[in-house]
């Protein structure tokens, strides 16, 4: 058993070790979690000796095996409930995280197991990302940032990197969503914003928002 910020911790670690080369580094896990560099010391140290973490001054820290399993259960319920409140209780999809940053913690190993045979066994939530099964295991998806693309490709929207609220009411403004259909029309070299087609209405975005997209 895990404390909250523990459980915590290891959800944060394992989204940040998805973009990192090396080892996820203590300031980018006090910026996610919003806490002190001492506090994220201290509680690295402590996963270490629980050998949920591999941690090494100035190489970073890694999950271990045990942690990574740990935190792929945590994300498992994280994404699952994420899918109940859009799918049975009409939330909106901007609305979910934080409700779900709360349910996440919920220990009942056959409440998640019910909840995932409820919902007919999602592979992915309300915001495109991978729901881990049972066993840990990711359904294999192949997908790349909208800015990835060059003038003339056509994607069909996949999921997002920010799933911020700010973000995804910014997206239904321009009618993107799962499933959208993107047509590049011209990207600006100067600042890299990228001229779209949705939906036959041309918008244009900035490179944080077609980094941000998955295609």
């Amino acid at each position: 058993m895990f404390t909250q910020s523990e459980e915590n911790y290891l959800k944060a670690i394992f989204h940040l070790q998805q973009d990192a080369d090396g080892g996820v580094s203590t300031s980018s896990i006090s910026e996610v979690l919003k806490t002190k560099s001492a506090s994220v010391t201290e509680m690295v140290k402590k996963l270490s000796e629980k050998k949920l973490v591999d941690y090494q001054k100035y190489y970073g820290v890694h999950l271990t095996e045990v942690g990574k399993t740990h935190a792929l259960n945590i994300v498992r319920k994280h994404r699952l409930w994420e899918c109940f409140l859009v799918e049975r209780l009409n939330f909106n999809w901007d609305e979910v995280h934080d409700v779900a940053e709360q349910l996440e913690h919920i220990k009942s190993a056959k409440l998640v197991e019910e909840l995932d045979k409820l919902l007919g066994r999602p592979s992915y939530d309300p915001h495109g990302d991978p729901i881990p099964d049972a066993n840990g295991n990711l359904p294999k998806t192949s997908r790349k940032k909208l800015c990835q693309l060059n003038v003339g490709d056509q994607g069909v929207c996949k999921g997002f990197k920010d799933n911020s609220p700010s973000f995804l009411q910014f997206l239904a403004k321009q009618n993107i969503s799962l499933g959208t259909e993107i047509d590049v029309l011209d990207v600006e070299p100067f600042d890299e914003s990228m001229k779209i087609r949705v939906d036959k209405k041309e918008v244009t975005l900035s490179k944080v928002a077609t980094d941000n997209i998955f295609v």
